[in-house]
């Protein structure tokens, strides 16, 4: 889960994600269950187009692994003029953050965690970032989507001054896939080429749930496709948002 190599292309091919939509998501959990949310952690914050938004309204606080992301969304707060806390920490390792109302990982960041002793590891953690009662936001492919729409289905896109194609591989194991993807970028009258492996795990939301579970979390809700008022069902989403709060000590 690097992305060292792609973070310069990393906006350009994502230009069409729905991150007014996580907004949008976001703040509506706020005032469903009438969140004070005066401090936020954006865990996997990547280049930082989901935190920056929020930040026009909360104090916020971005975490990701990677540097190259991390510098490119400080050059963007920068020019922005918007003031965030950018940490570099692995989510499985995570230290020394505390007194969060809410807590975000959106984007299937984790996704990126490939283990139950991992993901159990970044909820107890995220657990002891958070203040009692507060709520943890977070979104995971589906079963369904890895299996119908992504594994064994290739992915391109180009653009005036580069290219991508990415495949997604299976695995023997429900959930897990492997994407290998590669760039293609100017450089003149050239393309310079790169190639990067990600490695992605999906749980049934049972999982998800005894985990938090054992991490202290009491599960509010599940939705899919950041749709808030149908009846959930993990059958028919592709995006499954979890929402959880912290119990009280």
């Amino acid at each position: 889960m690097a992305y060292q190599l792609m973070a310069s292309l990393y906006d350009q091919f994502m230009e069409d994600a729905p991150y007014d939509n996580w907004v949008e998501f976001t703040k509506k959990i706020i005032e469903k269950y009438h969140l004070k949310a005066a401090n936020v952690i954006d865990l996997g914050c990547g280049t930082g187009e989901i935190t920056l938004k929020l930040a026009k309204e909360f104090n916020i606080t971005g975490v990701d692994y990677s540097t190259d992301m991390l510098t490119i969304a400080s050059q963007k707060a920068n020019e922005e003029n918007v003031k965030v806390n950018w940490i570099h920490q692995d989510l499985r390792e995570l230290e020394g953050l505390n007194n969060f109302d809410l807590a975000i990982s959106y984007c299937d960041v984790i996704n990126y965690i490939t283990t139950e002793e991992d993901v159990q590891e970044v909820f107890l953690h995220v657990s002891q970032a958070l203040n009692d009662h507060g709520i943890f936001i977070f979104d995971v492919h589906s079963i369904k989507h890895v299996v119908e729409d992504l594994i064994g289905n290739s992915f391109s896109d180009v653009t005036e001054d580069s290219a991508y194609i990415w495949t997604c591989y299976p695995s023997e194991i429900e959930g897990e896939m492997f994407h290998e993807l590669t760039f293609f970028k100017s450089n003149g009258n050239t393309y310079e080429r790169f190639d990067e492996s990600h490695h992605q795990r999906t749980f049934p939301i049972k999982v998800y749930q005894q985990l938090l579970n054992h991490a202290g979390f009491e599960i509010l809700a599940f939705h899919r496709d950041f749709l808030l008022e149908d009846d959930f069902s993990e059958g028919e989403a592709e995006r499954i948002f979890v929402i959880a709060q912290k119990r009280t000590r």
